[in-house]
């Protein structure tokens, strides 16, 4: 390649993101617990509303994605005008450090923080800073620290990515009240709505002016193969992040089926209590074996064991059996499996596998 065609500076830093395995060479009927999908799947609602938008695959969708800002914004109580869409909340978090970040500037993460946080502040040539956690949870007080006259973007996760812990409401706002003024906090809520009764910071991005929450149809709503996320924040702000968001960034399909699934809450109220249920069993198994878990609020578990060698042994040995979970070496826990909450047969599934690995008779 000629040598004066050369990239951005900070891209060739970015290591290529690993999604969660989906296949194992020679087993068949695997039970996926890698990627933190639903094993619900989607409402029926979404999968009539799919079904219908084959009729309008020849026409572009809208611009303004009215319809689907509407109903989030009737749902959730919220001002629709604030309201955009995404390919994901990966792709919110994009505009973000698109539109606020560059050379020269800070975006802050925490030490086991979603990946695409670094990864976007550094394809934007922006510097990530990492923050240290505690006993893997969010830590305020370290993140307020870190800041400077160079931080533009803080993200925080909560229930956090991957492992599954939460801050209070008062902690976030303190957080947001103790930024610089240039900064913006930014509320990934990807797992928001496995949390009873909690508003994933809406109130706070009410109530404030440098707060912006993303969220998600890839988790509770099932709709991960379609890839939709919205986010929500002070008008200045998301005026801005349209600027810069493609007119076409979202197709019919995707429009349509997210509106019927964010309009379906009775569908995401028995998800969330199978779910509850279900992780509950799932970390008491655990437990009762030998492999530790922080209390999760999500749809996983961060299954810790003694080593790196012994969580590598396992998925080793539950492979074998045809399960698949999720190594997050990349996210600084080597001795650590993420595993999400299957069905109650998957549940019951990979915690005997465990407890066989572990010698439990």
């Amino acid at each position: 390649m000629n040598d004066a065609i050369r990239p951005q500076p900070g891209i060739m830093d970015i290591a290529l993101y690993e999604g969660g395995k989906a296949h194992v060479a020679g087993v068949s009927n695997v039970v996926k617990l890698s990627s933190n999908e639903n094993p619900f799947g989607p409402s029926d609602k979404a999968k009539d509303a799919f079904a219908k938008s084959v009729h309008q695959l020849h026409r572009y969708p809208s611009t303004d994605h009215a319809n689907l800002r509407a109903a989030i914004a009737e749902v959730h109580g919220l001002d629709a005008a604030r309201v955009i869409c995404g390919v994901g909340s990966d792709e919110i978090i994009t505009f973000l450090c698109q539109a606020y970040a560059g050379p020269g500037d800070e975006v802050l993460y925490t030490e086991h923080g979603f990946l695409m946080y670094k990864i976007s502040a550094l394809a934007v040539g922006a510097t990530p800073v990492e923050v240290k956690e505690r006993e893997r949870t969010t830590d305020v007080d370290a993140l307020l620290a870190a800041c400077t006259e160079r931080t533009k973007l803080v993200f925080i996760a909560n229930p956090n990515n991957p492992t599954g812990t939460m801050i209070s409401a008062g902690e976030v706002a303190r957080l947001a009240r103790g930024l610089p003024p240039q900064a913006i906090l930014v509320l990934d809520g990807a797992y928001a709505e496995y949390v009873d009764g909690f508003d994933a910071g809406l109130s706070l991005v009410e109530a404030s002016g440098n707060v912006v929450m993303t969220r998600t149809f890839s988790k509770i709503y099932g709709l991960g193969g379609l890839r939709i996320g919205w986010g929500y924040g002070p008008k200045a702000i998301i005026d801005v992040l349209n600027r810069i968001r493609g007119p076409f960034n979202l197709s019919n399909t995707q429009l349509e089926t997210a509106e019927a699934a964010v309009r379906d809450q009775d569908f995401v109220t028995r998800c969330r209590s199978e779910n509850a249920r279900l992780r509950h069993w799932l970390a008491e198994a655990l437990a009762a074996v030998g492999v530790p878990s922080d209390t999760s609020m999500a749809n996983f578990v961060l299954a810790r064991f003694a080593s790196a060698e012994e969580a590598e042994a396992c998925d080793t040995f539950l492979q074998q059996q045809g399960l698949i979970v999720r190594r997050v070496a990349g996210y600084k826990l080597p001795h650590c499996l993420r595993i999400t909450v299957g069905d109650e047969a998957s549940c019951r599934r990979v915690a005997h596998a465990i407890g066989q690995f572990k010698g439990v008779k």
